[in-house]
């Protein structure tokens, strides 16, 4: 485990958290075994933490549209674009996980255009990718693209909502300087024979 600091900032203290914001880090602690370093350092401001959580929840966690591997690719995609570090290292491994797939999310990371992907998430990725990157740029036809692979108006929000959340994300994160914690790097991953 590293001793380096998980951010810039000194991340609070739980005991001195809010009873709402202990208790969803306790949750997020008991369910993955580790307390995610941005859960620490964006305590810091609860005001904040509550409403970064609740779009991410809102977005991420809902049921319907796109898979949750999906979203989880968009994020990869997206981050990697942004030279993330903590979130294609976190989401990364979150998508390891539910793609089921220990090569997904270093393809993606690294260069979606060569992944092992579906041309309809291709064209996710592809449109994702240009919200994060040239969002001015985006125009009908590319509406249209989406709608070729089955893509619904909803979900052609959900996709442009994920990239740009995602990109404020990246910004607080590359800022703040948040480290992925150890213990995403090994997630959903084959053991090694």
């Amino acid at each position: 485990m590293s001793n380096t600091p998980i951010s810039r900032f000194e991340p609070p203290r739980l005991e001195d958290l809010p009873k709402d914001i202990a208790e969803r880090i306790s949750a997020v602690q008991e369910k993955s075994g580790f307390v995610p370093n941005v859960f620490l350092a964006l305590a810091r401001r609860p005001d904040e933490f509550r409403a970064f959580f609740a779009y991410h929840d809102a977005l991420m966690e809902k049921p319907g549209g796109l898979s949750k591997a999906e979203r989880e690719m968009i994020v990869v995609a997206t981050s990697g674009l942004n030279a993330c570090q903590y979130c294609v290292v976190a989401h990364g491994a979150i998508l390891r996980i539910r793609a089921k797939n220990p090569l997904i999310a270093d393809q993606v990371a690294v260069n979606y255009r060569k992944a092992d992907l579906t041309p309809r998430q291709r064209a996710m990725l592809d449109f994702a990718v240009k919200v994060a990157a040239r969002s001015h740029e985006v125009d009908d036809s590319d509406y249209g693209a989406l709608k070729d692979h089955g893509f619904t108006d909803d979900e052609a929000w959900d996709i442009a909502a994920i990239a740009a959340f995602f990109a404020m994300s990246n910004r607080l994160a590359n800022a703040f300087s948040i480290r992925p914690n150890d213990e995403f790097y090994a997630m959903g991953r084959e053991q090694r024979r």
